[in-house]
């Protein structure tokens, strides 16, 4: 049983590394469990519209750097880079990603799935109004990433795994630089977040929020 001492402890030591030491190297198993983590992630419906691409190639990480403008230092030294790709097409209550995973992953018998996809045409045209334009829909599978995201950087805490998000980025020619080398279709993906995991090299400034009185409203 995890404390809550070791809780808070890996929520004050994660911060937005701003250089790694690149001469240190997660190990994979502690990098396995920061994925799993990341797949295990819930998401609205159980849809998963997410993608997660690991990337380890030099000159890839070269080409990213001119248009990530905020990785500057934390592409070329991190142990691990992550781009987080979420779902552009598919996800009307008919679409092949939405029914392959009724399907495929969620296994549902028909009359489930005829049930769900009620739910779901609800909840996309009155609930959320996420056929208004596809922008919105992938916005919303762009909102699913960030579950796994802060997943991934709250598991590398706990493990003494230095991480930064990444929104830092041009996404258009971020977008073609990733689709040029053959990781994703535009037509199907889009860039949602990065993020940078490693080792810090320096100590952060102590960490600042707002208070639990401004932040937390009890309704009872």
């Amino acid at each position: 049983m995890i404390s809550q001492e070791d809780i808070l402890h890996a929520f004050h030591f994660r911060h937005a590394c701003k250089a790694f030491d690149p001469a240190r190297r997660i190990s994979d198993s502690d990098f396995g469990l920061i994925l799993e983590a990341a797949r295990l992630s819930p998401s609205s419906f159980g849809y998963e519209p997410w993608r997660i691409v690991v990337i380890q190639n030099a000159a890839l990480r070269e080409r990213l750097l001119p248009v990530t403008w905020g990785a500057q230092k934390q592409l070329p030294s991190a142990s691990h880079y992550v781009a987080l790709l979420a779902r552009r097409d598919g996800l009307t209550t008919d679409g092949e990603y939405v029914q392959h995973m009724l399907r495929d992953v969620l296994q549902f018998p028909p009359e489930r799935i005829a049930l769900r996809s009620k739910t779901y045409q609800k909840f996309l045209e009155h609930d959320f109004h996420l056929l208004d334009s596809e922008r919105a829909l992938f916005d919303w599978a762009c909102r699913q990433s960030y579950i796994a995201l802060a997943n991934m950087m709250t598991v590398a805490a706990m493990l003494g795994v230095d991480s930064c998000p990444v929104e830092g980025f041009e996404q258009e020619a971020a977008e073609t630089v990733l689709a040029d080398a053959g990781i994703m279709v535009r037509q199907h993906w889009g860039l949602a977040v990065m993020a940078g995991f490693g080792y810090r090299v320096q100590s952060p400034a102590a960490k600042i929020r707002r208070s639990a009185e401004e932040v937390v409203q009890w309704v009872e």
